[in-house]
């Protein structure tokens, strides 16, 4: 037997809610049953038309009261700031300086970066997250670290070292050749290997020189199937030390595309101080933003213009992500609660169809992954996520009342959090079961 299923209501996505009506995005099934083989979906639909097609002996595993969807997706993540999630009190350029640089320090030990990189990924399964754009720190044993156990559990990860030239302490400061040389060497150690991609890390502007962002720019060239991940117009104070270490560009999102690093598979986190021609450049290019709004609440940093972004007449490739340690939780449950009030601030309305694409398909368009992940369609990774509408007395009691999936929905992406995901599965294997006895994580079956 190779063949699998699971049996639950199910949600995807058709196309972008952002560009289309709404309602004709979503396609939900009721009683869908999802079948599984090699690690992708082999079939999809109702329950009474699936099972007719599943060879005898497939395993169905039902899951009553639960809603499966296409595993949620991060497209701005730090691991080694899973130690200090909610360090207080600062923004974002003391905040650095105060925490996450002492941080980082630790990871020169491989013992300290493994130990971390075991909690963060099941961190993320936890939350029911199977993808994320990931930074590592500068010492390339952190990404070892990282794709090591990343691997062990088969999720499909983008991740990098970091690069750092100025602006940090010694311990964490390369330079432009020897970052160069790592992350080629890092390149062709992980990238393509199994699901793992490789993603030039820049940190931003502020801590990489002319040269190195130049660097970046040749690796790019060099590896253009690598990915491109930095951070553009987070703060208004960054903003400004910008413009005076850069004083020849006319704009943040002008430093990088000077160095040649914008363009499809590059992503840019938070984009919150963008301005129209910005918008514009990342539409012609392709270049991706990630919305990280429990992030940017915590460190006061400002309100994203999601709709802004996705204006039809030039959208931009937008995903969500989580940004721990600045965000406060690894549920994107609970940044699109933040991402819905972050919309109300600006006058606009997030509804529960266009939060869920951004955590679903949204994502894997940011990653240019869009035939791959991100929906339950055959032919996709089997990577889903299975959420408990009753996970809690009150999502229990709240639930009678929904008038139909787009309310129930609304209701899991505000109350809900990580003990709504019942399980989570990797290119068709349960590694994550939240009912388990005993052990709750599971690496698969070779």
């Amino acid at each position: 037997m190779s063949t699998t299923a699971i049996r639950a209501a199910a949600v995807t996505f058709r196309a972008d809610p952002f560009l289309h009506e709404p309602a004709d995005c979503l396609v939900y099934e009721p009683d869908a049953v999802i079948a599984m083989d090699g690690g992708k979906i082999a079939d999809f639909g109702p329950a009474d038309e699936v099972l007719k097609r599943l060879p005898a002996d497939t395993l169905v595993l039902h899951y009553p009261d639960a809603i499966v969807s296409a595993g949620f997706i991060d497209t701005h993540i730090h691991y080694p700031q899973t130690q200090m999630v909610a360090a207080f009190g600062e923004q974002l350029l003391e905040w650095l300086t105060k925490y996450t640089f002492i941080a980082e320090q630790q990871f020169a030990d491989i013992g300290h970066a493994r130990s971390v990189a075991g909690v963060f990924l099941r961190e993320l399964l936890r939350a029911g997250t199977t993808t994320a754009a990931v930074y590592c720190t500068v010492h390339p044993q952190s990404v070892d670290a990282f794709f090591e156990e990343s691997s062990r559990f088969n999720t499909r990860m983008i991740a990098g070292k970091v690069l750092m030239d100025r602006n940090a302490p010694p311990a964490l400061l390369d330079t432009a050749e020897t970052g160069y040389r790592e992350s080629q060497a890092l390149i062709g150690r992980w990238h393509g290997r199994g699901r793992q991609h490789y993603c030039i890390t820049p940190r931003f502007a502020p801590t990489s020189t002319d040269a190195q962002l130049d660097v970046c720019g040749t690796l790019r060239k060099e590896y253009p199937d690598a990915y491109v991940q930095t951070h553009l117009c987070e703060n208004l104070d960054e903003i400004a030390w910008v413009r005076s270490l850069f004083p020849a560009r006319h704009s943040y999102l002008d430093v990088y595309a000077h160095a040649g690093i914008v363009g499809d598979r590059s992503i840019y986190g938070h984009g919150i101080h963008l301005t129209e021609q910005d918008f514009a450049i990342c539409h012609e290019t392709g270049a991706a933003l990630a919305h990280c709004p429990t992030s940017n609440l915590f460190l006061g940093s400002g309100l994203f213009r999601l709709f802004d972004a996705k204006q039809a007449a030039r959208p931009v490739r937008v995903g969500l992500g989580t940004d721990i340690g600045a965000g406060t939780s690894f549920c994107q449950l609970q940044s699109l609660n933040e991402a819905y009030k972050v919309a109300a601030m600006n006058g606009t309305r997030l509804t529960a169809i266009h939060a869920w694409y951004l955590a679903t398909r949204g994502g894997a368009e940011a990653l240019c992954l869009e035939n791959t992940i991100g929906s339950i369609a055959p032919g996709f990774d089997a990577d889903l996520v299975i959420i408990d509408r009753k996970a809690t007395p009150m999502l229990d009691f709240r639930d009678a009342y929904c008038a139909d999936i787009v309310e129930r929905l609304f209701v899991l992406m505000t109350l809900g959090d990580d003990r709504v995901v019942r399980a989570t599965y990797v290119a068709g294997q349960r590694v994550y079961d939240r009912d388990a006895q005993g052990e709750r994580f599971s690496y698969p079956a070779a």
